[in-house]
């Protein structure tokens, strides 16, 4: 009997855990797909070239996508597009709060990050 409440309760955790994703904290900057964490391409083939934010907003209106940048400028996919601080805060240091479910966040919260 206690092995098949252990084992029930172990299913009833992993089901909760699997749909209750805990939001968590990044630092980092919103970008897009098609520079990621590098605008320089994109700034040496543009005259005059765009700064960071105004490349970033440029090539979502091209048709890329807003993603997150890391601290360790890995790009993460952003779920909801739509969010309207994306379009806020972009290629500028941000704290963003969200869930992380694969390479995917759906974004809850963005904070600028105070100058140093």
């Amino acid at each position: 009997m206690t092995k098949h409440l252990a084992a029930a309760v172990a299913i009833v955790w992993t089901i909760a855990g699997a749909n209750f994703a805990a939001e968590q904290t990044w630092t980092g900057r919103i970008s897009d797909n098609l520079c990621n964490a590098s605008h320089t391409k994109m700034a040496t083939a543009v005259f005059p070239p765009f700064e960071d934010p105004q490349c970033v907003l440029e090539c979502v209106k091209a048709g890329g996508k807003f993603v997150f940048v890391d601290k360790d400028d890995k790009p993460l996919q952003i779920a909801n597009q739509d969010f309207e601080d994306l379009k806020k805060y972009p290629g500028v240091p941000v704290t963003l709060t969200g869930e992380l479910k694969g390479d995917t966040i759906t974004v809850t919260k963005i904070e600028l990050l105070p100058a140093k």
